[in-house]
């Protein structure tokens, strides 16, 4: 009965990520298979546009949290706001519905967008005057950075609580900036499900370690900084009255 019950309160949860996952690689990755390399700021726009819309449509908040990104997952579990089994399960359906939205895409598409949104380190993007080269480990560095912003507004309104129907849209909003940041530069996933979704279904697995690893590591910094502040801001209010009480009356 026990084994039941927790049955069917983790399988609604576990299909919403399967959904929401599904729904934002077949979105953002098509996005940007269609708009394609090398069409500067406006199809950067238009790609970062594209995810953050779908974060915004397909969260499925009020069910499972809307994670859909096995780092959102690993961020909110090493904050403590979920169980080790339940965290399992959820980045086992986000990978199976990045996977199954990207092998859709291929479908559709067919060979159209051989690349289908699959992220890559930037070689000889043209900055001005000069051209760029990211290399893995600046492209480590940017997917961690993106990642913990990520995590981090997660962390401060949807998993506290604090910014109610709103937690989509700054959700939203902040995987917009990250991707018209990192876009250009190493894909900007910052999400292992998004990643490895177009390199299943293309058979690319180039600088795979680095878009699954990056993003974790950022994460579990944003959880380890997220969940010291909140210890410290509970602890000055804890002060606060005792030394209210220590204050002698005028």
């Amino acid at each position: 009965m026990v084994i039941s019950s927790l049955a069917n309160r983790i399988a609604p949860k576990l299909l919403a990520e399967f959904i929401g996952t599904f729904s934002f690689v077949f979105i953002g990755a098509g996005a940007a298979a269609v708009v394609g390399d090398g069409v500067g700021l406006p199809g950067i726009v238009a790609i970062a546009l594209a995810h953050g819309l779908a974060i915004i449509a397909f969260a499925y908040g009020s069910v499972s949290g809307g994670h859909m990104n096995p780092a959102v997952t690993v961020g909110v579990l090493a904050a403590g706001a979920m169980s080790a089994g339940e965290a399992i399960g959820y980045i086992a359906s986000q990978l199976i519905g990045g996977v199954a939205g990207a092998l859709l895409l291929r479908t559709v598409l067919g060979g159209a967008a051989t690349g289908l949104g699959t992220p890559a380190l930037a070689h000889n993007l043209a900055l001005g005057a000069t051209s760029l080269t990211v290399t893995p480990e600046a492209g480590f560095m940017i997917e961690a950075v993106l990642a913990f912003f990520l995590v981090t507004v997660v962390l401060s309104t949807a998993v506290a609580g604090r910014a109610g129907s709103l937690a989509p849209l700054a959700i939203g909003m902040t995987l917009t900036f990250n991707i018209l940041m990192g876009g250009a530069l190493t894909g900007a996933p910052f999400n292992p499900a998004r990643a490895l979704g177009p390199m299943v279904a293309t058979g690319n697995f180039s600088d795979a370690w680095l878009y699954v690893t990056a993003p974790i590591v950022g994460a579990i910094v944003a959880a380890i900084l997220h969940t010291g502040l909140a210890r410290l801001a509970h602890e000055g209010m804890a002060a606060e009255p005792r030394r209210a009480a220590q204050t002698p009356a005028e």
